[in-house]
């Protein structure tokens, strides 16, 4: 005969489950507040990073500056093909190059002489969309002797308007503050505050001289209806050639969105992680909750209720506590965005307002229906399938096992909850590896649970009482063992990971970066005033550390027989093709670099081209010593056959190229020359107003002002990670709540026995104090090894920066880590305390 013969209607259980769940909540609450965690960290998230992602395709017009731009590097546009894109529509050029602002006039206290910025030279025509707001007045095309300023550099010179400024040979007058200047973003990362002025504003400076580094950008306003990605496509194979760089509207900011797309996708799988972790707890909630129906379910069995309207009666109040929590953490999830936009201000590059992101919510939805399903069937299936006597046995004699159809349907969830997760993911793989790993991790905390019940059945009973009666609570039946250690191992080892994350981040700036790193960078002396420039330095900082090396631009056309514009997408980790790069010559190799295969030329090298190029580039492209590398400077293209592969120390914050020619490749190209000087620091300030005065089209740039600018980078970095982990630690503090309060009920019989057996509370409290100390003992060195593991892995193969965790950070906060979990179950163990034995009794 079926189950479910005789088994009553929907209706009816609904009615049961609904008086019972009103008669006692607080079974549930674990339940709620693990879902609520889990779905609410995963929604704000994913909304957060639509919402971005979704400005900057929305606004990519006003980003980019037009439909189509056309960028290239130390030179402009050839008169010819300036005609040819005015055919397809509107053209607005836009020259940006790094320059000094001198102040005139009498100098403000504490502000500096000069200030490192972004100049850029505009036509007439700009924008083509958006506009450019001043903080006062409305914006209008500049005269040659007008220049307009963001905020930032008049905070830095201490001016406003009618202020006088110097660039190069020319003075300015400061006709307006920036307010928002639209295309900001697409113009990507900047070392200084920006200065606007006109085109014919810029060539009064003479700071465009043959070799000065600068950036120039076409953009172009095409007539509506026209397909720009298509004709972006079409111009950029007519002009392979050439050197030039194409961007169009549907990707303005391309690293903008790849960056907030990975950081979004890593969070992302940081929130499943907690979500996975807090399942744990939602296993906990049901079991404990199921122990305190015990009576109900055995008196219903007895009275004739069939395993079905058992599974039906509970499953309804799980599932309607369950989705409410999900719909809370959905409304959250939906509205912390908003929050965290007010709250961060400038730090994004855009500000998207309020809205709806049905994908993620779903998706966020989908995750906490998975876990709450997965999670849930084992304990119901447990108390489902035993019978009314066994159920009324199970404080003494739990029954662990599961039925297979259980299993099976489990395991459907889990095996759907990774679908889900890799069909969504931009990188499948990594997703793959990051939750093969949680996975990996709980499986281990699960086998080292029930090892740890096992040996401490096996040990001698030791004779003082508390001990013996510690080791016995590890493996006596009813025995929450596994549940601990997972809720006590996840927690310790969340809180090394976080710390090991932190120092090394902290440590990528404030050790690496400073032992090393020279005191200024100098960009744009000219070639031929080399020797001159030397002559100043050791003047002016005798013994300073000079190194100056020739500075170009080079596009990578081909390598190989295989042409960069052919390519229907760039191999993983090409970063560097697509566009110009820095290029050098040398006739030695350079500092900050090693030879690890091939030989270097010799002085006076005068034969066929020669590259010297970085090994990991070489790596990626598949190409090796003997190759042929074709590269594009200033619009010619130069083969150069590959002699040598180097490995650059990045860390030096010297300059350092993937690509170095030997001399007579490049040495009669227009450049200029580009220095890094290492001295006491004390001298910076000297050096810097000699080289301004005698170089006044140089610019000079403080390490440590791009130290800082990496450096709030990385603790923005830094915070987003610690606050998407701190949900997975509130997780794992839900699971070792979990594992209290299921086993609640055998620790409370174990309690008021021994206090009929004349017990103290404090002794009471002793065993369960020496039971959570052993288990931390035990897992501080797993939580140790897992953690700096999984820190590791974020730090060098996610974000690939150096491994320098901070050992007495990271064992302090694993120190105290450990103090605060077991401060939580002492806590959660002081309720026990106040039972009255007689009372007790009477109902357990």
């Amino acid at each position: 005969m079926s189950d479910d013969a005789g088994a009553l209607g929907w209706g009816a259980t609904w009615r049961i489950a609904r008086r019972d769940l009103n008669a006692g909540f607080r079974g549930l609450r674990l339940l709620f507040v693990c879902l609520f965690l889990g779905v609410a960290t995963l929604a704000a998230i994913g909304s957060l990073t639509a919402a971005i992602t979704q400005e900057l395709a929305a606004r990519g017009r006003t980003l980019l500056g037009g439909d189509i731009e056309i960028a290239m590097m130390q030179r402009q546009i050839a008169p010819a093909d300036l005609a040819m894109l005015r055919r397809f529509g509107s053209v607005s050029e836009t020259i940006r190059l790094r320059a000094m602002a001198h102040t005139l006039g009498p100098a403000r206290s504490n502000a500096p002489p000069a200030v490192l910025t972004e100049l850029k030279g505009v036509d007439r025509a700009y924008p083509l969309y958006g506009t450019l707001r001043l903080a006062k007045g409305r914006y209008a095309p500049l005269a040659p002797d007008r220049v307009v300023i963001g905020q930032a550099l008049a905070d830095r010179l201490a001016i406003g308007r009618g202020a006088r400024l110097r660039y190069g040979q020319a003075d300015f007058t400061v006709s307006g503050i920036i307010a928002d200047e639209p295309d900001r973003v697409g113009e990507g990362f900047t070392l200084g505050p920006v200065a606007i002025v006109s085109l014919d504003g810029l060539a009064r400076t003479g700071l465009i001289q043959p070799g000065s580094l600068y950036d120039s950008k076409y953009r172009l306003r095409t007539p509506a209806g026209t397909d720009a990605p298509g004709l972006r496509d079409r111009l950029e194979k007519a002009h392979a050639a050439d050197g030039w760089s194409f961007k169009d509207h549907s990707r303005a900011a391309p690293g903008a969105n790849r960056f907030f797309e990975r950081m979004g996708q890593f969070l992302s799988l940081i929130g499943l992680a907690a979500l996975v972790i807090a399942g744990i707890g939602v296993s906990n909630g049901v079991s404990s909750y199921l122990a305190l129906k015990r009576g109900s379910i055995a008196t219903l069995k007895v009275l004739g209720a069939r395993s079905q309207d058992i599974a039906r009666i509970y499953l309804l109040q799980i599932g309607a506590v369950a989705v409410l929590a999900i719909a809370i953490g959905l409304v959250a999830g939906a509205l912390i965005p908003s929050a965290i936009v007010a709250l961060l201000g400038d730090v994004l590059p855009v500000r998207p307002g309020f809205a709806l992101h049905p994908l993620p919510l779903a998706t966020s939805a989908l995750y906490g229906l998975l876990i709450a399903y997965a999670f849930t069937l084992p304990p119901l299936a447990r108390a489902r399938t035993q019978p009314a006597a066994a159920i009324f046995r199970s404080g003494v004699d739990p029954r662990r096992g599961v039925d297979r159809r259980t299993l099976a349907r489990v395991a459907l969830a889990a095996a759907a909850l990774v679908a889900v997760a890799l069909g969504t993911a931009r990188e499948p793989l990594f997703s793959a590896a990051v939750l093969g790993a949680v996975a990996g991790v709980l499986v281990l905390l699960l086998a080292l649970g029930w090892g740890v019940a096992r040996i401490a059945g096996r040990l001698p009973r030791p004779r003082r009482p508390l001990l013996r009666l510690a080791l016995g609570n590890l493996h006596r039946p009813g025995a929450q063992t596994g549940a601990l250690v997972v809720a006590l191992g996840l927690a310790l080892t969340l809180f090394v990971t976080l710390a090991a994350i932190q120092s090394s981040l902290s440590a990528e700036i404030a050790r690496s970066v400073p032992k090393k790193a020279p005191n200024l960078f100098v960009l744009d002396v000219p070639v031929a005033d080399a020797a001159r420039f030397r002559s100043l330095v050791a003047k002016t900082a005798p013994g300073a550390a000079l190194n100056v090396v020739p500075a170009l631009r080079a596009t990578i056309v081909a390598y190989g027989d295989q042409r960069v514009a052919d390519l229907k997408q760039l191999p993983d980790g090409a970063w560097f093709l697509g566009r110009e790069r820095g290029a050098t010559y040398s006739d030695t190799l350079p500092q900050g670099s090693d030879l690890v295969a091939g030989r270097w030329w010799p002085k006076d090298y005068a034969g066929p081209p020669l590259v010297s190029l970085d090994a990991e580039a070489a790596k990626v492209l598949n190409i090796g010593v003997g190759d042929t590398l074709t590269v594009s400077v200033l619009g010619r293209e130069i083969p150069a056959r590959i002699a040598s592969l180097r490995k650059i120390n990045w860390d030096t914050m010297g300059f350092n190229y993937i690509m170095v020619f030997s001399p007579n490749t490049l040495a009669t190209a227009p450049h200029s020359v580009t220095a890094t000087i290492t001295m006491d620091k004390a001298r910076d300030g000297a050096v810097t107003r000699a080289l301004l005065g005698a170089f006044p089209a140089a610019s000079v740039i403080a390490v440590s002002d791009v130290i800082g600018q990496i450096g709030g980078i990385l603790d923005q970095m830094a915070q987003a990670i610690v606050a998407a982990a701190s949900i997975a630690i509130l997780a794992g503090i839900a699971v070792l709540v979990g594992a209290i309060a299921a086993s609640r009920q055998s620790r409370a019989y174990d309690s008021v026995i021994l206090k009929t057996l004349g017990a103290t509370r404090w002794q009471v409290l002793g065993t369960q104090a020496l039971e959570y100390g052993l288990l931390a003992a035990i897992l501080a060195a797993v939580a140790l090894a897992l953690g700096l593991t999984a820190a590791w892995f974020v730090i060098v193969q996610v974000f690939d920066f150096g491994w320098a965790p901070d050992w007495t950070q990271v064992l302090a906060t694993l120190a105290g880590g450990a103090l605060l979990t077991l401060g939580i179950g002492l806590a959660g163990s002081l309720p026990l305390m106040a039972l009255r034995p007689a009372r007790a009794l009477r109902t357990l």
